[in-house]
């Protein structure tokens, strides 16, 4: 290792990031981080006022954006949200599989409609955005999915165990795609944040969001920006030698 080598770790140059959720919280981190990295950026939400307005953000920033309306639970929009991306930047080195939904219902009280709702945003959508985007990973010679799950899928999720559980099967697939796909160069690994402040922390009561702070031995929630590090590690050169893992940014949430 020397400095010249050291300082290239990090550097997603000419590389191209698709960052579900990109507009919000977690996911808008992770596109700043990777524009101050170098990447182009192609984030994208259900809104297309949030996305074009993120997308002029990180061009402001100097980076090379794309905003694409997207919803997650349709495969379409999924598979267009690929097109777009290659359209504009030629190819796919990264997947940040990050938007989720919190929908969650009391044990016993399921319904249907909420069961499909949850799991098409949760698990199928970034299953099939990764199926999407596959022939564009296997010709990067940097390829990296990096799903961002929760903390929650490793402990009994009682009040959202609908999210826990999708974000659970998430992690099953985690570990498959980076086992089957490491024979073709493509990285596989996820992020488990604890409590974050973000708009969905932000949407429980107060009380919640207290119970939700104290339920690390840190006793804070993180930023953000706290969460850019992780994945950074895990979708750059950095992490080379490390797929089918997570890294729990939990503040100490999960015990082992």
């Amino acid at each position: 290792m020397d400095r010249e080598k050291l300082q290239t770790l990090f550097d997603l140059t000419g590389r191209t990031a698709i960052v579900t959720g990109g507009t919000r919280g977690i996911g808008r981190a992770i596109a700043e981080g990777f524009v101050c990295a170098g990447a182009n950026v192609v984030v994208a939400s259900r809104k297309a006022d949030a996305c074009a307005e993120t997308e002029a953000h990180l061009t402001a920033m100097g980076g090379q954006a794309l905003g694409v309306p997207t919803h997650l639970g349709e495969i379409d929009a999924v598979d267009a949200l690929v097109e777009r991306t290659v359209e504009r930047f030629g190819g796919i080195d990264i997947v940040v599989n990050n938007a989720a939904n919190a929908l969650s219902q009391p044990i016993g009280q399921f319904t249907p409609e909420a069961w499909d709702k949850s799991f098409a945003v949760n698990l199928r959508g970034p299953v099939f955005l990764v199926q999407a985007a596959l022939p564009y990973l296997e010709r990067s010679e940097h390829a990296a999915v990096v799903n961002v799950i929760s903390a929650g899928a490793f402990l009994a999720s009682t009040n959202q165990s609908m999210y826990a559980a999708g974000k659970a099967a998430l992690m099953a697939f985690t570990r498959a795609m980076g086992a089957d796909l490491a024979a073709k160069g493509i990285r596989v690994n996820a992020l488990a944040p604890g409590t974050v402040d973000t708009d969905m922390v932000r949407n429980n009561p107060p009380e919640a969001q207290e119970r939700m702070k104290n339920a690390a031995p840190v006793k804070r929630m993180a930023h953000p920006d706290e969460m850019v590090g992780p994945v950074l590690l895990l979708a750059s050169d950095a992490g080379s030698f490390i797929t089918s893992q997570c890294i729990l940014a939990d503040g100490g949430m999960v015990p082992h």
